[in-house]
């Protein structure tokens, strides 16, 4: 079994061999710009992955997984359009560099473009593959729109948050497993259980995400820390403590999310005052351990030997270690 990193350095490469029409310029620049911003490649290699632990060769995954990046992207472009974000991965958005009707018009064409990559497997997994990819594509659209609720939303509970960020984050990775599964013909029992382990998996890296942007370490982390205190996001830390908070820790705390204007700094290191002293950081820890724990319980059911779950075991271990 390959690593990750392996298979990073494939889909760099062969996502710049994605053919793409010359005109209009507006229309398939912006697709090559953001495909071309990088990233982990996280989820295409996990495709790879899981074809490789049931016997199959990475080749045979290619366009799947490459249709898997794509549409990865095609939410990105649309979410910093939401989100009025200005920023990707250090880099202006789409609609920045360009505009709004553009982004939206060229994310609609990557996710066309994503379709057809998906197809293009062998003719006896084509109907599992894409009857699983577009429910993932629904799944992740309900949770994106879930997640806008919230901004709004004056309550919502820690399940509320698990399910939403099940289906904004975690389902695309159980999802992108579980094809590399169906198409080196893996058995049902085994292609649902490597699914539940990258579904866990994959709210388990969102919650340690949350963690990360309050208490990690902006050189390690790669961005600043503080954004979601700083945008009022309702985060697992902050759902938990508005749900353990005093009267007094409740009354500060809903002072700061009410505050219009405010010093960035100030309100940052106040809220994590309030979260230090309600535990809040540990409360997010064990969730994340108890979502990890359920992964593994689900890798060690599939079938087949420990030497081929080696490299998701290592995969999985070195997600949830991420430095703070």
């Amino acid at each position: 079994m390959h690593d990750p990193a392996f298979f990073q350095d494939i889909m760099d490469s062969e996502l710049k061999k994605i053919q793409l029409h010359d005109t209009p310029t507006e229309l398939y620049d912006p697709i090559r710009y953001m495909l071309a911003l990088g990233g982990k490649r996280l989820r295409p290699s996990l495709v790879l992955m899981g074809t490789e632990l049931f016997g199959g060769h990475y080749m045979e995954a290619i366009s799947p997984a490459l249709g898997i990046e794509v549409f990865h992207n095609f939410t990105l472009m649309h979410d910093d359009i939401m989100d009025k974000a200005p920023l990707r991965r250090s880099q202006p958005t789409v609609h920045t560099k360009w505009n709004q009707e553009i982004a939206i018009l060229s994310g609609d064409t990557m996710f066309v473009k994503s379709c057809e990559l998906m197809m293009q497997v062998k003719d006896d997994v084509l109907r599992n593959v894409m009857s699983l990819f577009y429910k993932t594509a629904v799944e992740v659209c309900e949770g994106q729109q879930l997640d806008m609720n919230y901004e709004t939303k004056t309550q919502a509970t820690l399940e509320e948050y698990i399910h939403m960020i099940t289906l904004k984050t975690a389902v695309l990775v159980g999802c992108s497993l579980k094809t590399g599964a169906i198409i080196a013909g893996a058995d049902e029992h085994d292609r649902d259980h490597l699914y539940e382990f990258g579904k866990n998996i994959g709210v388990a890296f969102q919650l340690h995400d949350d963690i990360l942007d309050v208490y990690g370490d902006e050189q390690k982390f790669g961005k600043q820390t503080g954004g979601d205190i700083i945008a009022n996001k309702k985060t697992f830390l902050l759902l938990k403590a508005l749900e353990v908070a005093g009267t007094e820790e409740l009354k500060e705390l809903k002072r700061w999310l009410a505050m219009k204007e405010f010093d960035k700094r100030k309100k940052v290191e106040a809220v994590k005052d309030i979260f230090s002293s309600l535990h809040v950081r540990s409360a997010a820890e064990k969730k994340m351990d108890e979502h990890f724990q359920l992964a593994i319980q689900s890798l060690n059911r599939v079938n087949v030997s420990e030497e081929r779950k080696m490299a998701l075991r290592i995969f999985s271990e070195k997600l949830m270690v991420r430095e703070c």
